[in-house]
């Protein structure tokens, strides 16, 4: 299968900038496999298709403000670094730019968000074949408690801003976020409030979570032209026991977001189709064709073309069925992307 198999033109007018007014007041487009029908409604009919005895799975992974400033300690030479993933209390892989000036041995001196010094440094400890440092963390006992007050949220590149905003902390965040470790938010879980999330509880509907720590790859475009080349990122993910027991107890299993069907195909493909608790690390590539164990219904958001979430979508629904409904999707001028419109595949 190619890359190019998953392409599509997008006006640029339909990345969404900011988040809509409220958050369970985005768009919906139901797609329907079995009848292969599109229907267009509003984010919180989704509990119209949900059913009594449906286990909804969420990932409660929090972002981490991860942007942070800094500037080489000798030349005094400007540094932007993005945390990607904790090794141990201290000690991260980063993204530096720009990286020519990132040698293994730079000492770089982390900056507040007025570009004072904090008197924390990061030396780059180790350089990978990827090109993303190994970075030790000094002056403060652990960088991760003091991020809200240096780092900035990480939003994507897309969302074109001089910028953050005040309230990005917030909507750029699920409402039920607890393990801080993302560097990304699982943005299929911004539609929900506490308000519609009571109401499919009072439905039946039990509501429980994984987690998985969404890294820098999950959005990154397809490069190989062959999608079987393509070498996945690995993500480090946790399945609680009450949320095993739910998925065993329920009739259908309705993931929200691919980092959510991620980490349940993934443990279920290395346990003859059950899913069990425990902590590990996945890189698992979902594309078509793909035979999933767990996974009923798929709430999504609409994803960058040659994404490895795209193809995943496509996977779940067919890739002609979820091309035609992008289609759809950009002719009824959708919002695209992380603070844009979502999709239930049922």
């Amino acid at each position: 299968m190619r890359a190019s198999d998953f392409d599509f033109e997008l006006p640029p007018e339909l990345i969404a900038q900011q988040p809509a007014e409220a958050r369970d007041q985005s768009r919906l487009l139901v797609i329907d496999r079995q009848t292969r029908e599109l229907a267009h409604r509003k984010f919180t009919d989704l509990i119209d298709y949900l059913r009594p005895g449906d286990c909804l799975v969420l990932n409660n992974s929090r972002v981490i403000p991860a942007r942070l400033r800094g500037r080489n300690a000798k030349s005094g030479g400007a540094f932007e670094i993005l945390l990607l993933e904790e090794n141990s209390v201290n000690n991260w892989l980063a993204m530096l730019r720009p990286g020519k000036r990132a040698q293994t041995g730079t000492r770089v001196e982390i900056l507040d968000v007025n570009k004072n010094p904090t008197g924390i440094t990061a030396v780059v400890a180790e350089i990978n074949p990827e090109g993303h440092r190994r970075l030790e963390f000094a002056g403060v006992g652990n960088i991760l408690t003091v991020l809200d007050a240096l780092g900035e949220v990480p939003l994507p590149p897309y969302i074109e801003r001089a910028a953050q905003r005040p309230e990005d902390r917030e909507r750029y965040q699920t409402v039920y976020a607890q393990a801080a470790g993302s560097v990304a938010a699982p943005t299929a879980g911004l539609h929900f409030t506490p308000a519609l999330l009571e109401k499919i509880r009072a439905r039946g509907v039990r509501v429980c979570f994984v987690t998985l720590h969404v890294g820098l790859g999950t959005f990154a475009p397809v490069k190989a032209e062959r999608v079987e080349d393509h070498v996945m990122h690995e993500e480090r993910f946790e399945i609680p026991d009450e949320t095993v027991r739910a998925i065993s107890e329920s009739k259908r299993v309705v993931a929200v977001g691919t980092t959510t069907v991620r980490v349940l195909e993934s443990v279920a493909r290395s346990n003859e189709g059950r899913v069990i608790s425990g902590a590990g690390r996945t890189k698992i590539f979902i594309y078509p064709p793909y035979e999933f164990h767990i996974v009923d219904a798929l709430v999504t958001n609409f994803h960058l073309p040659r994404s490895t979430l795209l193809m995943l979508a496509g996977a779940f629904a067919g890739r002609d069925l979820i091309l035609r409904a992008y289609d759809e999707a950009i002719r009824e001028r959708y919002r695209f992307f992380s603070y844009g419109d979502a999709m239930l595949i049922v």
